[in-house]
């Protein structure tokens, strides 16, 4: 009973819940604050306290004392420098073994009273009596002076061999330099120059007024120098193509990084590795540790005659001992000597589209459809043209962020060009996920949720493949680029926007129009990078009925989230890797022009920032301007069902076609761009208008980038009449 009642009443004070690199922190703070205590007590400044506080420490470590602050800020020092290490008791034993030696050699040489605190006090006395009673004097000093030695050995962590060549190849560095400097210094100029080579690395880019460069850095200057004219020409282009009253949404509608990852005990894990491996009969030497928003990358160097799958086959082993999972391993990093260990992050850093967009480099680059993926394992940006691609197909389990990015694509793109210079048309089977983006000004038709209308629109952009094609051939332009180059020279009227086609669920098309969404697909992969036309493929079922052969074979950049298994990861990547994955955006990236897939941690996208971006542009284009005809049924060959070719009944398709009729005959030429800044619509209606103006008589055939002759007068009401004779006008009055 009366332990009960003990137990009962016992006094339970507040526990505090500390990390532990707030733990250190303290710590840190606390032997600062030591060393300044000490200090301050060596002038009296520290008050009745810090005088006997002196007189203490002084009797005991003699002269001595004014080491006591510099061990405990060095101790300090080593707290900080491991905050997000284990701790070991290393460089405090070589902080000790330092102090004691030193105190006992204070001793041994000056001597004096002790009781005045001099000498090395009670301490050094009581380590320099035994050495000198037993040894003497000079083999005691000798002894001490070897432990002061070793003592910093043991401090900084550093090896008598690395220690020798640090200060031989500080002696012949100097030498050199001060040659080299002797030499360079005959003229003014040459001592510039001399000057200029040392502080510069080796240019690698654009470099200016440097005067005499070396040899190796004129090829990196010129193919610096052509990647900035193009940088010029595309953004010359960019810029002549952009509406004028344009505003592209600014970049506070968008949210920033919050926090930073935590990889754990990185010095721990790198010595679990090394002596796991070791186990096995590997040695390695371990090299650099790369820090990433989800993973921690730890490589090494294996030595000469190691094979890498010796490697690769202990990856379970790895993971038992390292108490982690999943874990990665690249061999070889591409590029590099070194093999690769990717650790899943203790705490996981969101990687927000703002800090992307916002670099230079998505916003001053050639690429005209540039798009922010991510950060890699090291923390880089990771960005990528789609013209260059020039196709992406994107896969993965549920939930593991491809609508996400899906969404960051998106909006990369309403970031980088305006409405006449980039079309979308986003086709979206499970009708909940992109029809926040209806009103956007850069659609072609709005959001398409029905399958039939996908594959409708999928047969449009063929038959607008072969016009552009057609279109292209007429003024002897070999792509889009060049073809919107002769706009910018003036030798055109109009230029061809970009169109980029996004679909969220591809396994739903292929399962209900499988042999038709395939050929329409795999042609437009084959054949539409030059037009400007672009495919964004996704979904969620990684099989090779939906990602079939001929798919993958004309689809060569792709990005793989996590999936379920290893034959799902082979179907998308052709190879393992997506099924170690870890989820929530981290992805593979594979793109045409490198033979592994890259680790990037993709980038988030709330659904309240897509929102606000689309809110801000839609407000820029009151009234929502699509196209009917792409979505519409259509044959083989391309043209609509039900389009009526005679008479004026056609023109009653469209509200606009009698003001775009008068239009025409007024200008006395017709087109696509005159349509569009006169009637103020999209590019796909004033293409439709156009090919009903020719359908009626109103204006001729395309003639290539020449404007449509205009073959009738200016008659009204009636919605076309050739230009036959006087007879037929007369008749019409």
């Amino acid at each position: 009973m009366a332990k009960k009642f003990k137990d009962g009443f016992r006094f339970k004070g507040p526990k505090l819940k500390l990390h532990d690199e707030t733990k250190k922190g303290i710590s840190a703070v606390l032997l600062f604050l030591g060393a300044l205590i000490t200090i301050l007590s060596a002038f009296g400044a520290a008050g009745e306290a810090g005088n006997l506080l002196y007189k203490g420490l002084s009797l005991l470590f003699g002269w001595g004392y004014f080491l006591i602050p510099l061990s405990l800020v060095l101790a300090g020092v080593a707290i900080l420098k491991s905050l997000h290490e284990e701790l070991y008791g290393t460089p405090f034993f070589g902080i000790t073994l330092f102090l004691l030696s030193f105190l006992g050699v204070l001793q041994m040489f000056l001597g004096g009273s002790i009781e005045d605190g001099r000498g090395g006090g009670y301490l050094g006395l009581a380590i320099s009596y035994p050495f000198l009673k037993f040894l003497g004097v000079y083999a005691s000093d000798i002894i001490l002076i070897s432990l002061i030695f070793v003592s910093l050995l043991i401090t900084f962590n550093i090896s008598l061999k690395k220690l020798a060549d640090f200060i031989f190849d500080r002696g012949n560095k100097k030498s050199k330099e001060f040659v080299k400097n002797a030499e360079s210094a005959k003229t003014e100029i040459g001592a510039l120059d001399s000057f200029m080579q040392k502080i510069m690395p080796a240019p690698s880019f654009k470099v200016k007024n440097l005067g005499v460069a070396a040899k190796d850095a004129k090829p990196a200057a010129s193919i610096a120098e052509t990647k900035e004219a193009k940088k010029d020409e595309m953004q010359l282009l960019q810029s002549k193509m952009t509406m004028a009253d344009y505003k592209f949404p600014p970049i506070e509608l968008l949210e920033p990084d919050s926090g930073e990852p935590t990889s754990g005990d990185i010095k721990a894990n790198a010595n679990i590795i090394k002596r796991t491996l070791q186990h096995f009969g590997i040695e390695v030497e371990m090299a650099e540790v790369n820090i990433g928003p989800t993973v921690t990358q730890y490589t090494f160097r294996p030595a000469q005659g190691v094979k890498l799958s010796k490697i690769t086959t202990l990856q379970n082993d790895l993971s038992l001992a390292l108490a982690a999972h999943p874990i990665r391993i690249e061999a070889p990093i591409p590029g590099r000597s070194l093999v690769g260990i990717e650790l899943p992050n203790k705490v996981v850093m969101k990687v927000r589209l703002k800090n992307l967009v916002e670099q230079e480099e998505f916003g001053h680059n050639h690429k005209m459809l540039t798009i922010a993926l991510g950060r890699d394992v090291a923390g880089l940006p990771i960005y990528a043209g789609l013209e260059k691609m020039p196709h992406m197909l994107i896969a993965g389990a549920t939930g593991t962020g491809k609508t996400i990015c899906l969404n960051s694509i998106i909006t990369s793109l309403l970031y980088r060009q305006a409405p006449n210079f980039l079309k979308l048309i986003l086709i979206d089977p499970k009708r909940v996920e992109f029809p926040i983006y209806n009103g956007l000004p850069h659609l072609l038709t709005p959001v398409i949720v029905d399958a039939d209308k996908m594959v409708n629109a999928l047969r449009w952009a063929v038959s607008e493949m072969e016009r552009r094609f057609e279109v292209l051939s007429a003024v002897q332009a070999r792509d889009i680029n060049s073809y919107n180059k002769k706009f910018v020279d003036g030798e055109i009227d109009e230029p061809l926007p970009f169109i980029v086609i996004i679909v969220d669920e591809l396994a739903d098309l292929m399962a209900s129009h499988g042999r038709e969404v395939e050929a329409t697909v795999v042609r437009l992969a084959q054949m539409s990078r030059a037009v400007g036309i672009h495919l964004v493929l996704a979904t969620q079922r990684p099989s090779v009925e939906v990602i079939t052969g001929l798919i993958k074979a004309n689809i060569t950049s792709r990005v793989a989230f996590q999936v379920a298994s290893q034959i799902d990861s082979r179907t998308i990547l052709d190879g393992a890797g997506a099924d170690k994955l870890l989820g929530s955006g981290d992805m593979l990236f594979l793109s045409g022009d490198v033979a592994k897939p890259r680790r990037v941690q993709g980038t988030f996208l709330s659904d309240k920032e897509v929102k606000k971006v689309v809110e801000f542009l839609a407000k820029q284009n009151a009234v929502a301007d699509f196209a009917d005809d792409i979505t519409r049924a259509r044959s083989a060959s391309g043209a609509v069902f039900g389009a009526s070719s005679s008479g004026g009944e056609s023109g009653a398709d469209d509200d606009l076609y009698n003001e775009a009729r008068e239009t025409v005959i007024q200008s006395g030429k017709a087109s696509a761009s005159l349509l569009q800044r006169r009637l103020r619509v999209g590019y796909a209606r004033a293409a439709r208008l156009l090919d009903m103006l020719e359908d009626n008589g109103v204006v001729g055939p395309g003639d290539g980038a020449k404007p449509r002759e205009v073959l009738v007068d200016g008659i009204p009401g009636i919605p076309g009449n050739p230009k036959a004779g006087e007879e037929e006008k007369a008749d019409v009055f």
